[in-house]
């Protein structure tokens, strides 16, 4: 019983410490967009830095370049590289403990390379 609650504390925390942020953000936005409803709806002048605010809260994704998935690329292949080292470095004390962590290391070094090959491709057509 006391693992089960461990458990659930332990990705409770994890869900809660990603969902929360979102969530909050969301609660925010929602105020902001009410308050410059009700302004609008009674025909108030809207100040500069409101607008401002209102337009630098709207996520817009930047465009995607070479130099973003090169940076993206090699982030992930480094992600790997350091699983790669802690199977290794496992792999001391518990020996087979090695293969299995070069499997999970495996994903995001693909995913590194995909990226550098991504930003190689893109380089060439700009």
């Amino acid at each position: 019983m006391e693992a089960i609650f461990i458990i659930g504390i332990i990705f409770g925390s994890i869900s809660a410490v990603i969902i929360v942020p979102f969530w909050l953000r969301s609660q925010e936005r929602m105020r902001v967009q009410e308050t410059l409803r009700a302004a609008i709806e009674s025909g108030q002048p809207m100040p500069t830095e409101v607008m401002e605010n209102a337009a630098r809260n709207i996520n817009i994704r930047p465009v995607p370049s070479a130099s973003r998935d090169l940076r993206t690329g090699i982030i992930w292949l480094g992600v790997g590289l350091g699983f790669v080292a802690m199977g290794i470095a496992l792999g001391y004390e518990e020996p087979e403990s090695t293969i299995p962590m070069i499997a999970v290391a495996a994903f995001p070094v693909f995913i590194g390379l995909a990226f550098i090959a991504l930003a190689l491709i893109n380089r060439t057509k700009s």
